[in-house]
């Protein structure tokens, strides 16, 4: 099969792993570049990703959920079964400091991110697949996200349930709902500004994980090795048991290259916004959510250039 021909916007947008990294990094050694974009910028930035990603999506895309019902329901359980569970097993096994932990747990009980559909597009997977299942875990997310978080980071620290429903509402629900209106009755806007929408995430995504590093630089160059291993085998096990659940449940290859990478791939974004507004007291609890953003974009992006060079007979 040939490449796709991208424009220079859409290559741009598919160097998010180099965007994020590039940001977490000079925001190590230069805060005050990032931290500036803080509070309800954060909240808005994240908001207009959403939006953007409403704006992808039309009533059809939710019908088309009937036609494909097992794969989609599968790629859900994945979602907020593995990655929660993993969530929490790693975090108690390294025994991280209670911030680090509620951070990681929260993020692993975050839905599937919109960064997922270009990994899935780039690993020639099935994309309409990936962006019904991003769109049906980010509705289940209003109220798996703060029930799980709960269940698994109750322990930890005190979890305002009723708070993280009712922010998971305003910045996913809301925003979602908003760009599939205007996809609906202004087309014409939609379509002058879908081109930018994917770069515009890429680079809110890093601006965000930017703040949230520079405001605890200190601490991340101190404790970052522990924390960065814990968060890379909380993605991993995403992919792999991800990968691993499709196929033992009889899904095509294709399918379950889907599934692995949906379930693989968090919005991160959403786990700072709410770690943010809900654990103010401890602010390093958005830190595992913004070198979450960083590793699985980059993870995502090697296992996408792995499964483009295979056929698809191959794993």
């Amino acid at each position: 099969m040939p490449p796709a021909v991208t424009s220079p916007l859409e290559r741009l947008a598919n160097a998010f792993p180099i965007w994020v990294a590039g940001a977490c990094g000079l925001a190590l050694v230069a805060p005050e570049l990032f931290t500036w974009f803080h509070g309800p910028l954060i909240v808005a930035g994240l908001a207009v990703i959403m939006l953007g990603m409403g704006m992808t999506l039309s009533l059809a895309d939710f019908t088309r959920v009937a036609t494909r019902p097992l794969a989609v329901v599968a790629g859900v359980i994945a979602q907020f079964l593995i990655m929660p569970l993993a969530g929490w097993g790693i975090a108690t096994a390294f025994g991280l400091p209670t911030p680090f932990a509620v951070g990681l747990i929260l993020v692993a009980c975050c839905p599937g991110g919109t960064a997922s559909n270009v990994v899935a597009y780039i690993a020639r997977a099935d994309v309409a697949l990936s962006v019904v299942m991003t769109t049906c875990s980010t509705l289940a997310a209003v109220a798996l996200t703060p029930l799980l978080t709960q269940a698994l980071a109750g322990r930890f620290i005190a979890v305002d349930t009723l708070g993280l429903f009712v922010s998971t509402t305003q910045v996913v629900v809301l925003p979602v709902a908003a760009g599939v209106i205007l996809n609906r009755f202004a087309p014409a806007v939609v379509r002058g500004v879908l081109p930018a929408a994917p770069l515009v995430s890429v680079l809110l995504i890093a601006l965000v994980c930017g703040s949230i590093i520079g405001e605890s630089a200190a601490t991340v160059r101190e404790s970052g090795l522990r924390l960065l291993a814990a968060i890379v085998l909380v993605h991993a096990a995403g992919f792999a048991v991800g990968y691993g659940f499709a196929r033992l449940l009889g899904f095509p290859i294709v399918t379950a290259r889907t599934i692995s990478i949906e379930t693989g791939m968090q919005n991160s974004g959403l786990g700072v916004v709410l770690a943010r507004r809900h654990f103010a007291a401890e602010p390093l609890t958005a830190v595992p959510g913004a070198i979450s953003a960083l590793v699985h974009s980059v993870l995502g992006s090697l296992l996408a250039t792995w499964w483009r060079r295979r056929p698809d007979g191959q794993s």
